[in-house]
């Protein structure tokens, strides 16, 4: 509570709220937000193909996720892979973990041409898993209709 400090008695109660600690923690969970948010995303931002009927299946953490951006850039995570780098790349990854899933998220705007050879070498290295992700055309369709 505060004081009064001028005017009236000593002892009079003022009745103002201190909405100083309330900023504080909203500014601290907001910094804590604008920190981890980008964290939540794997691999490059890309925009992906929509399918009417994709299924969503559940990633696990180890899963090797291959991006392909417009220009046809590859990166793993963050890191861009140079085209001639992929095939030993992905080899060295499926001699750590043979048993993980490869995930592809591909730019519905690039030449195919890109992903064919990211999946060859999947292929050539060993992967039996390997998965393209989508985004689900449906999803935005009912939104559109119903509302959120």
């Amino acid at each position: 509570m505060a004081f009064g400090a001028g005017g009236g008695s000593p002892d009079e109660v003022k009745g103002d709220i201190n909405v100083t600690p309330l900023v504080d923690v909203c500014l601290v969970l907001l910094i804590i937000f604008m920190v981890v948010t980008p964290m939540l995303q794997q691999g490059v931002d890309v925009l992906l193909p929509e399918g009417p009927h994709a299924e969503k299946k559940p990633g696990k953490e180890g899963d090797l996720i291959l991006s392909i951006k417009p220009d046809g850039t590859i990166f793993v995570g963050q890191d861009w892979i140079p085209d001639r780098d992929v095939p030993k790349y992905i080899a060295a990854e499926h001699q750590k973990d043979p048993n993980r899933a490869v995930m592809l998220k591909a730019d519905k705007r690039i030449n195919y041409g890109k992903v064919r050879m990211v999946m060859k070498a999947a292929n050539d290295a060993g992967f039996t898993q390997v998965a393209f992700l989508t985004q689900n055309q449906q999803a935005g369709e009912q939104i559109a209709k119903h509302g959120v």
